[in-house]
C-alpha cells in the first residue's frame, strides 16, 4: 500500500507567543557556546531554562554551570525516559511549562537523543518540529532553542529543520529564518513491505487481530511485557477503525529494521493533526486511545485524508 497525500495541516500564525528557533552548530565547542550564553541571557532576566538534551551535552553543560550564578533556575530533562518516541515531547514540554510559568519567563534548549535515527524516525522527529509551532501557538510565551549538530548529522536533516523553525541563532546573531516554510506539511511516501501479513478485521474480530499480532511476534522473540503493551496498543487503534472508521479495517504486519510493524488502514479521517499528542483532562469524555497508544509504542506514524482514509503504524523495538 502506498500512502502520499496525507494530513496537511495549515501553519499557525504569524504572531503566535511561541518563539521556534533553529541552532545549526558544528561540534561540542560551537554547542557550548551558544547554549551557555542562550543561558545566561535567560538568567539575566530571571527566565526559567529546561534543557532537553542527550547525556553528553547535558553533562557538559552541568560542568559549566557549576557554581554560576545561573545555575539556578536551570532544569534538565532526561530525554531517555522519553524513549525514542517524539510523539511524546509536546506534552513533557506543555507540562514543564504549565508548573514553571506561574508568572515567570521561560526557555527551553532542545536537542533529539537519536545518534542513528532510521528514516521513520528522521521523519516522525521532523513533523514533531513542525507540530511545535502548532501545539503552542495559543500558548504563554515562551522560547525554545533547537539544536542541530551540522558536523554530524545528514544535510537533509539540517535543510528540513531549517524549513520548520520561524527562527535562526546564525554567528550569535537572533533573527528571522528565511528557510522557514510557513504552509501546511507535506509528508514523504509511506510505502508498505511487499513481505507483509494481512489481516481484515471488523467487529468481533479483535481477538484475531490479537492473534495475528502474536503469532507475528512470537517469531522474532518479541514476548511478556513489551507484547502485552503492543497488544493494547493494536486493540486500540482496531477499536477506532470499527468505531470510527467505517467498521472495518485492514492489519498489516512485517519487520523493518530492527522493528516489528503493525499497520492499520480504514476508511475514517483524523482531523486534528495533535492528536495523541496532547495528554487528555481529567474531565475529557473519549480521545485517550491515540495518547496510550503514543505511550506505548517506539514509534506511532499517522497519515490521514479525507480521499485515502487513516493509516497508523505502531513501531515496536525487537529484542537484541
Amino acid at each position: 500500500m502506498s500512502e502520499n497525500s496525507t494530513t496537511r495541516p495549515e501553519a499557525p500564525a504569524e504572531d503566535s507567543p511561541f518563539r521556534h528557533e533553529l541552532y545549526p552548530y558544528a561540534g561540542d565547542a560551537q554547542f557550548l557556546d551558544g547554549a551557555m550564553s542562550f543561558i545566561h541571557d535567560a538568567r539575566a532576566g530571571s527566565e526559567l531554562v529546561l534543557v532537553a538534551v542527550a547525556g553528553p551535552k547535558e553533562r557538559m553543560l552541568r560542568t559549566e554551570l557549576e557554581g554560576t550564578d545561573a545555575a539556578e533556575g536551570v532544569t534538565f530533562l532526561d530525554t531517555a525516559v522519553l524513549g525514542r518516541n517524539p510523539g511524546r515531547l509536546i506534552p513533557a514540554w506543555r507540562d514543564w511549562i504549565s508548573k514553571a510559568t506561574k508568572g515567570h519567563p521561560v526557555r527551553g534548549i532542545s536537542e533529539s537523543a537519536w545518534s542513528e535515527p532510521s528514516a521513520a524516525e528522521s521523519t516522525e522527529f521532523e513533523y514533531h518540529e513542525w507540530l511545535l509551532n502548532l501545539a503552542f501557538a495559543q500558548s504563554p510565551a515562551w522560547w525554545l532553542l533547537c539544536a542541530y549538530d551540522t558536523a554530524a548529522l545528514e544535510p537533509a536533516a539540517v535543510e528540513s529543520a531549517r524549513r520548520c523553525h520561524p527562527m535562526l541563532l546564525s554567528d550569535g546573531a537572533h533573527g528571522p529564518n528565511s528557510a522557514y516554510a510557513r504552509e501546511p506539511y507535506v509528508f514523504p511516501e509511506l510505502t508498505a513491505s511487499a513481505d507483509h501479513r494481512e489481516l481484515p478485521y471488523q467487529r468481533g474480530r479483535l481477538a484475531a487481530v490479537r492473534a495475528h499480532i502474536t503469532a507475528c511476534a512470537g517469531r522474532y522473540g518479541l514476548e511478556g511485557a513489551r507484547l502485552r503493551e503492543l497488544l493494547i496498543a493494536a486493540c486500540e487503534v482496531a477499536g477506532n477503525s470499527i468505531k470510527h472508521g467505517g467498521g472495518r479495517g485492514v492489519l498489516r504486519t512485517w519487520v523493518e529494521g530492527a522493528d516489528l510493524i503493525c499497520e492499520f488502514h480504514d476508511a475514517g479521517h483524523l482531523q486534528d493533526p495533535l492528536v495523541g499528542r496532547l495528554r487528555p483532562t481529567v474531565d475529557q469524555i473519549g480521545g485517550r486511545g491515540l495518547w496510550l497508544v503514543q505511550q506505548l509504542c517506539d514509534l506511532v506514524q499517522i497519515r490521514s485524508t479525507a480521499q485515502g482514509g487513516t493509516t497508523i503504524r505502531l513501531h515496536t523495538r525487537l529484542p537484541g
